[in-house]
């Protein structure tokens, strides 16, 4: 087995396998073994993937059996956006999106949605960004949120049991609440607050049975500590409100984004106090988009994967003790599809592709796999009430 200390001893120096036989010896114990989805339903939890419609995902049929081998859930990567769904308005493209979830349903999966509002500007319809709201503005905006909310809640229905209502509305660099043109127009005081409240409280009412989710990228480091700290505020805001939001969804892209994330176990620390908080407030919890970066582990494949898997048995053996945590998402379940490749804000300055998923670009199981399946195994079992 596999552990902790065994892939640790592996990256300080010891006697190391080639890559080739890691990636071997993953595999073999992935085809042999249980299915990710299996091991994480024993525990009552749903174990699964975003998934993107793009030929080296969806349109790959090797890629596509993967997911469905492993995955007990899926989640679009961006083909629920609002971008994606009305690129120009009143023109709706929902194709994509309906293949995705068609394909799911038939094949026995789960799908949640992602996602209503993403706050930063950029990510909003350039039409949207654009958009004029007339002498009242607060109306306009309402107006326009009330019709989006209604068509894309009202097209998926009952088949989206979770949907990530606002995306990322916490700038990292102060804490505060992003702006875009919807904020503006609901005015300067409180303004992002008021159009946040408003777009769970039409989730809400256009999909009644659904969990509501905030998601957001913070983590446990110092650098993450002002983007901690407003998620907090802006959460205890919505509770105060009355806001109907149920969840806050943990992206865990983990590993080493800046230079504040090398303290090991005070970074664990501050982010179970940060978990605590949150559940303290009667939130839920999900993991939502999981890979690790690996920019600062060593370029041997070996000692890279061992570093890898060790620091996902650690994230994860905390994050999944919380028992209200009933859904455990990758963002990909395979290297070469991984975001991370061509994301320039944070990658290896050797310039090797990156390895932050459970399968490399061949398919093969690697150590993080092995290193998912024993958190799950080791978790505390959920019970069998699901939101």
């Amino acid at each position: 087995m596999t552990t902790r200390r065994t892939m640790l001893s592996a990256l300080a120096g010891a006697t190391l396998l080639p890559a080739a036989a890691f990636a071997q010896a993953a595999a073999t114990n992935a085809a042999g073994g249980e299915a990710l989805k299996d091991i994480a339903r024993a525990k009552g939890l749903r174990f699964g993937t975003a998934i993107s419609a793009g030929p080296r995902q969806f349109g790959d049929a090797a890629y596509r059996a993967l997911v469905e081998r492993e995955c007990g859930i899926i989640v679009a990567e961006n083909e629920m956006k609002w971008q994606a769904l009305e690129p120009r308005r009143d023109a709706p493209n929902f194709a994509p999106a309906d293949a995705m979830l068609a394909w799911a349903k038939d094949k026995g999966m789960a799908m949640r949605g992602h996602n209503l509002f993403w706050q930063a500007e950029k990510w909003l319809p350039a039409w949207v960004a654009k958009e004029d709201f007339g002498a009242q503005p607060k109306g306009g905006a309402e107006r326009l949120m009330r019709k989006h909310v209604q068509t894309v809640c009202r097209h998926f229905g009952s088949d989206i049991k979770s949907w990530d209502v606002v995306n990322e509305a916490i700038d990292p660099a102060d804490g505060k609440l992003r702006q875009n043109a919807l904020t503006r127009a609901f005015g300067a005081s409180n303004g992002a607050m008021d159009q946040i409240d408003l777009a769970f409280r039409l989730a809400h009412e256009y999909a009644p049975h659904a969990q509501l989710v905030y998601n957001d990228y913070m983590r446990g480091d110092t650098g993450s500590a002002k983007h901690r700290a407003g998620v907090l505020a802006m959460l205890a805001e919505l509770k105060k409100r009355g806001t109907p939001i149920h969840a806050l969804g943990l992206q865990s892209h983990i590993g080493s984004w800046d230079e504040s994330a090398d303290r090991g176990k005070a970074d664990l620390m501050e982010w179970r106090r940060f978990l605590d908080e949150v559940t303290g407030m009667g939130f839920d919890l999900l993991i939502t988009e999981f890979d690790v970066n690996d920019r600062r582990l060593p370029a041997d494949i070996a000692r890279r994967d061992a570093g890898v898997a060790a620091a996902a048995r650690d994230y994860l053996d905390l994050t999944l003790s919380y028992p209200g945590l009933r859904d455990f998402l990758l963002w990909g379940m395979a290297d070469h599809i991984s975001w991370l490749q061509t994301w320039d804000e944070a990658p290896r300055t050797d310039k090797l592709p990156m390895r932050p998923l459970p399968y490399d670009g061949q398919l093969r199981a690697k150590p993080l796999r092995q290193a998912i399946a024993e958190a799950m195994q080791a978790m505390p079992a959920r019970s069998a009430t699901r939101t």
